[in-house]
């Protein structure tokens, strides 16, 4: 698997209407449901031990909720069912994470999370495939960038 963090450039980010979504086939060729819940529930049981971890609620109770509710969405996207739409709608993405201050290197720690558990979950999936999933990953979290290159988020001046 050719599963590569490509480099986030400011003034080249894509339009969200222009982002391919994942081969709809990675759903049901990750286990469809309980494949895809395990994944989901690995990628959040690591993200909330990353660098990263500040951004997610460290409460067990309230990390479920996340597995399930953001699960179905990345389902959604990867040719699961439509879950998510039917009980939100749309939601704007962007939008909702403008909240988080959100830089390259958290960016680029989501995505190695999320290679780390594709190389596990995804191993027997055809590549291309898993690789249609990721490059949705990679690409579409350049939208969620907020924070200036230079910027020094709020975790960074705590270790000051």
């Amino acid at each position: 698997m050719n599963l590569v963090i490509t480099s986030y450039d400011p003034d080249n980010v894509p339009k969200e209407e222009e982002i391919s979504l994942p081969d709809p086939r990675f759903y049901e060729a990750v286990g469809g449901e309980e494949g895809f819940k395990k994944m989901i529930g690995e990628f959040y049981d690591r993200i909330v031990e990353s660098d990263i971890a500040f951004f997610f609620p460290q409460d067990d109770e309230e990390i479920e909720k996340i597995k399930r509710h953001n699960g179905k969405y990345f389902a959604e996207i990867a040719g699961g069912p439509k879950r998510y739409s039917e009980e939100l709608g749309h939601v704007d993405q962007v939008k909702m994470h403008k909240p988080f201050s959100i830089n390259e290197k958290h960016r680029t720690e989501w995505l190695g999370t999320w290679r780390e558990v594709l190389e596990i979950h995804a191993k027997n999936v055809e590549p291309k495939i898993v690789e249609s999933y990721f490059r949705f990953l990679d690409t579409y979290s350049k939208l969620l960038i907020n924070r200036p290159r230079n910027a020094r988020a709020f975790d960074d001046l705590a270790k000051v």
